[in-house]
Order: structure tokens, then sequence, then C-alpha cells
């Protein structure tokens, strides 16, 4: 069990200093009556091992964004199903026993796309192969996918997530980005890191089709991806409905542990939440 005294949270990556968590988490805690900090830390994956050594009993948990999902999910001594088929963790309780991790991402792509009116699909297509990529597939299926198209620069760099798409009986079909041209499907998934720039062709390439585009970059928007979109006919959102709603489940981690665990006024908290993200303090 935690101590009463373990209130500070922080999330950690490299870069950081984008993060709109603290705010989320911020406006939850509030409506919750929990005086608890949640603060940004960067942190390098070399030394991520290092500084959560050094993490005392007042800590209470950790937000992990890129590039420390892969070490996060390493350092966990239990992982919920999500983080053990994606092989990352983005949220980690700091039990006394070890640090318990999870995915939170998974379920907040599945909320963001049925905020967007996805709540089943067929077919559907993911941009990128890294962490995030793994996570959309989970979530994909579980709107009911059965056959995904992996968009990457290397195909070959599309193989763990075929490994995944065999666990649970997916057609995962790795198609090389600069492919002149792409079959139409009602959603996709961007999850190249903000920095990353598309170029012209292969943009447009992709809108081709239209349908919804999920771009889980929200700092840097529009991406190039983001700017080609309605040439295409279809409609393109940024991942700030992702961080909403992943941000709740970690929310439900760190005050009760159940990450499928509602919270007691939840509608409350997640308008809360919503409020402050559309405020945009703490950018």
């Amino acid at each position: 069990m935690l101590s009463p005294d373990a209130t500070r949270l922080a999330v950690w990556g490299d870069p950081i200093a984008h993060s709109r968590s603290p705010q989320l988490h911020a406006a939850a805690y509030a409506v919750l009556g929990a005086d608890w900090t949640y603060e940004r830390r960067q942190v390098p994956e070399s030394l991520f091992a290092g500084f959560l050594a050094e993490l005392d009993s007042t800590w209470r948990g950790l937000s992990c964004t890129m590039p420390l999902k892969a070490a996060a999910f390493a350092a966990s001594v239990v992982r919920d199903r999500r983080a053990k088929l994606t092989g990352a963790v983005n949220t980690l309780l700091l039990d006394p026993s070890g640090p318990r991790g999870f995915n939170t991402d998974v379920g907040g792509i599945v909320r963001s796309l049925q905020d967007e009116g996805i709540t089943a699909v067929d077919g559907a297509r993911i941009v990128g192969a890294g962490a995030t990529a793994a996570s959309a597939l989970v979530a994909l299926t579980e709107l009911g996918a059965r056959h995904i198209e992996v968009v990457a620069r290397r195909p070959h760099a599309v193989a763990p997530l075929e490994a995944i798409g065999e666990r649970l009986g997916v057609t995962v079909r790795p198609v090389p980005l600069d492919a002149p041209a792409h079959a139409p499907l009602p959603v996709t998934v961007a999850t190249l890191p903000g920095d990353v720039r598309l170029a012209a062709p292969s943009a447009e390439a992709l809108a081709v089709g239209g349908g919804l585009l999920v771009d889980v970059v929200y700092g840097q928007w529009p991406t190039p991806l983001a700017q080609a979109w309605p040439a295409g006919g279809g409609r393109a959102v940024s991942g700030l409905g992702m961080l909403l709603h992943q941000a709740l489940l970690q929310v439900r981690v760190f005050a009760h542990g159940d990450v499928d665990a509602p919270l007691g006024g939840e509608d409350v908290i997640l308008a809360a939440m919503r409020q402050a993200l559309d405020a945009g303090v703490g950018d």
C-alpha cells in the first residue's frame, strides 16, 4: 500500500517542455481534493534507471513519455494487459513492492476515436512503427479492426507490429512511406514524432481517400500530414484528445491503482481536465 506521504507525481521525457500533462493532472486532483503535486522533468533514456532508483517514499507515480516507454516497461515488476501486448509503459505506480506498469495510451486512443464518432472499424492505417504505433494497433483492434496497414520508412521495422497482430488475430501489412498511392481507409492514426517532416508527395498520397486522421502530435500542430489531409476530403484532429483520455486513465491508476475502475464523479473530473486543456495554461 502506498504511504499517505506519497503525494509527488511527475511526467518524465526528453524533450518535456511541451508537455501539457501538468495542467491536466492538476485540474483532476483539484476536483478530487488530493493535495498532490505534479511536475515535469527532462530525463534522457540513459539516465532513467538511475533517476527512478533515487525516488523516495514521497513519490506516488510517474507519467513516462518518449523515449522512456520501453525503459519504464523494463522497470515494471507488474504490467497490465495493454502494456504486455505493446511492450510499452507510460504510467508507473510506485508501489513499495516495485513499480507497477500500465499503458494508458491504448485507452486514450480508443476514447479519442470514440469522441470523433469512430466506435467500430474493420480496416485502418497507422503511420509510423514505434512504441505509439504499437498502442495504436492494439487500440484499433479493440475497436474491431482486423486489417491494418502500417506505413513506415523502413518496412522491416513493422515486424514487431506484425507479431502483435498475430497474437491478436489481426492482419498487419507493411507499406513503404514513399508508396505513390494508398487505398482509402476510414481511419488513419499517425504516430510519427513532431520533428519528423514528411515529404509533400508522401503526405499527399496518404491523404487521398480522406477519412479521419488522428495525429498523435499536439505540440507542433498542424503537422505536414494534417495540412495535406483536407485536400483528400478528410478531417484531421491532433493528439490532444488522446492526451486528455490517457491522462484520465492515469489519474485512475494514481488514485486507486485500477485503470479499469472509474473514479467517483469522473464526468466532472474529465470536464475540468478538458477545460484546463482548452485554456492552454502552462503550455
